[in-house]
């Protein structure tokens, strides 16, 4: 099957790849990789509360990612599924932990042997969020591997390799007058040339969780 490859930049003027060394390449799977930049769409539907709220697509509307949220009302982990409804990735928080803290599993597996990576805040006092990633074999955690630093409220989020300023994915606000009639957060992120597509949506979807999270902490 074809993969849904986007080219973000007219051939010739897209900018080079980040200073990473391919750090962020194939950590979900290789084939969402991809040589040149990836625009993602991003449809989040305010106000639907059945899985499916948060859907990931190429700029053509090709459905690349939607998430499956738990039932019941039960937010301690999430399904990331690939456009047939595979599951790709499952996020999962921890609980009880003195920072928020995400586990992304492989597939639909939670066992440990399936770990790739870990998500927590960088801090627990935060005015603009902040996360740390530190891939399954960074089991110290004393650098990360990725930073991610954004406010969903202000539409502004950057992912960046290790504590450098190399970029491997930006987010970029899509608000027209009838997004906002539906009930639905449109905006898209650009993802650098041969930086894990997939990686960056479970990204996407940690920061929009903690975000909630923060908004009904503020309102209670």
């Amino acid at each position: 099957m074809e993969q849904p490859y986007v080219y973000a930049y007219p051939p010739g003027t897209a900018p080079p790849p980040p200073q990473s060394g391919g750090i962020a390449g194939g950590i979900v799977d290789q084939r969402f990789c991809a040589p040149y930049p990836v625009d993602l769409a991003i449809v989040r539907k305010m106000m639907k509360l059945t899985d499916g709220n948060f859907v990931i697509t190429d700029v053509n509307g090709n459905l690349l990612f939607k998430v499956k949220e738990p039932v019941f009302g039960l937010h301690d982990k999430r399904i990331l599924l690939d456009g047939s409804g595979s599951p790709v990735l499952t996020l999962r928080e921890k609980m009880v932990s003195l920072h928020d803290r995400w586990q992304v599993f492989r597939g639909g597996s939670t066992e440990q042997r399936d770990l790739l990576y870990t998500v927590k805040r960088s801090s627990m006092l935060q005015f603009k969020t902040k996360l740390d990633v530190f891939l399954s074999h960074n089991k110290e955690e004393k650098r990360c591997d990725f930073r991610v630093k954004g406010s969903w409220f202000e539409r502004s989020c950057v992912v960046y390799a290790g504590e450098s300023d190399a970029i491997v994915a930006q987010m970029h606000k899509k608000h027209t007058v009838q997004s906002v009639f539906l009930g639905k957060d449109n905006f898209s992120v650009t993802v650098y040339p041969n930086v894990d597509y997939a990686f960056i949506a479970s990204l996407l979807v940690i920061l929009d969780d903690v975000n909630r999270e923060d908004r009904a902490a503020g309102s209670s």
